[in-house]
């Protein structure tokens, strides 16, 4: 298999004024702000553009808000004379984006959509008021580096590797308590710096195991077909297309590891040779260079 993959960002890409222009000149757009507006009881759109960060920062919000954004995104992209989404063999997303790498697969429509990531965001909301969490990226070590730390830092308190982003980038998410050990020790163990990453919680960790029951309430209440193209799972870096599988990957998600610098590696072993990133910002962009500085890389508005 050789070909065009698209990949969706997550959240932590959202941004105050990530709609633009755009919106007014294309009805499709318009209409999917609009559904998701009623769907939600607030003005999608209005917040992607005004903000304030604040409200468009919380888990709740920006999750849903991401997904009709790069969906948005992606209607543009068919709209282009030059669109590649005829050429595309596999898709991906990262953490959230997976949920609009599956709309594109045809897994999930999407309301069906909408609906599980809003329980998802506010789900994820209420277990990061419950237990004080927080992400770092570590930057300069290896994977195996960042675990011994993790082991060294932990203590008693919560304290996992999250997000496997690239070389050089992994993501430790825990207590912040614990988080606030890793920052301090980890240039003694050759760590160039870290940085705290803006989200509410400690994602991808067993700190969000009391939202597990209520994702997997809202994933069995909606279809999953299955996928008209390999959608590649943050979980294990593999390609599914069978809806059972790719339900169960969903809820092992939300407390597991996002194994993406794997992710992009199988792409890449799959003999695709271009990538484009379909969504609000260059977050995907940077990290694919990091993997492969040769990688052919795309946006909806370059």
């Amino acid at each position: 298999m050789s070909g065009t993959a698209l990949l969706f960002p997550g959240q932590g890409a959202q941004a105050v004024g990530m709609v633009g222009e755009w919106l007014e000149s294309h009805r499709i757009c318009q209409d999917l702000f609009s559904r998701a507006s009623v769907f939600l009881g607030y003005d999608l759109a209005a917040v992607c553009r005004n903000g304030p960060p604040e409200r468009l920062d919380t888990t709740e919000v920006s999750q849903p808000a991401l997904l009709v954004t790069s969906l948005a995104m992606l209607e543009i992209l068919r709209l282009r004379e030059d669109s590649p989404l005829e050429e595309v063999s596999m898709v991906a997303g990262l953490s959230l984006g997976e949920y609009t790498a599956l709309c594109f697969a045809g897994v999930l429509s999407f309301e069906d959509a909408l609906h599980v990531v809003a329980e998802r965001g506010r789900a994820m909301q209420d277990c990061a008021e419950k237990h004080a969490g927080a992400m770092t990226a570590v930057l300069g070590l290896t994977r195996t580096q960042v675990e011994l730390l993790v082991e060294s830092q932990r203590c008693d308190d919560a304290l996992e590797v999250a997000n496997v982003l690239c070389p050089g980038n992994t993501v430790v998410s825990g207590a912040v308590l614990a988080i606030e050990r890793v920052e301090a020790a980890a240039g003694e163990v050759g760590a160039m710096r870290c940085v705290r990453l803006g989200v509410a919680g400690a994602f991808h960790t067993s700190l969000m195991s009391s939202a597990v029951s209520r994702l997997q309430a809202a994933i069995e209440q909606v279809n999953f077909n299955s996928a008209t193209l390999p959608v590649i799972s943050n979980v294990d870096a593999l390609p599914h297309r069978d809806p059972d599988e790719i339900r169960s990957l969903l809820v092992r998600q939300i407390v597991g590891v996002v194994e993406w610098e794997a992710s992009v590696r199988y792409l890449l072993e799959s003999k695709i040779v271009s990538f484009w990133e379909v969504g609000p910002g260059r977050v995907l962009r940077g990290l694919l260079k990091r993997i492969d500085r040769s990688i052919e890389t795309h946006s909806v508005f370059e």
